[in-house]
């Protein structure tokens, strides 16, 4: 029951600083076709959530507890891959195809290459590999 509690807290968590950053963001490219707001929190999700998975991996320094919480709960909440699904979606129903596959695009490319970057700089800090 207390992970529950963690995924939960987390989850209240990542909402809130999901709604804040892609709105923020959003409002600042609101002139922009494609969706940055989504994109931004699910590139700097990608990025913590390789930095973190590093230190997991290579240091041991979190506790299934605070895995729950961060990795389920905040991250979790936080990245927006299913909003990302159905923005995508609806800028093809609108005819806008190739807006669509360029945000498919550059959600997937840059959130694979800021996992990368994120484990690389996990790397650096803590060691491993």
């Amino acid at each position: 029951m207390r992970t529950v509690f963690m995924v939960a807290l987390g989850g209240a968590i990542g909402a809130v600083l999901r709604y804040i950053v892609s709105g923020y963001v959003q409002q600042m490219t609101r002139s922009a076709p494609l969706p940055y707001g989504t994109l931004a929190v699910n590139v700097m999700g990608c990025f913590v959530i390789g930095l973190l998975s590093q230190a997991v991996e290579y240091r041991g320094i979190f506790t299934s507890d605070s895995r729950a919480l961060l990795f389920v709960g905040v991250l979790g909440s936080f990245t927006t891959f299913s909003t990302f699904s159905n923005e995508s979606l609806d800028l093809w129903r609108r005819g806008e195809e190739a807006f669509a596959l360029m945000n498919i695009g550059v959600h997937v490319g840059l959130g694979l290459i800021m996992i990368w970057l994120g484990r690389v700089s996990g790397q650096v800090l803590w060691g491993g590999y």
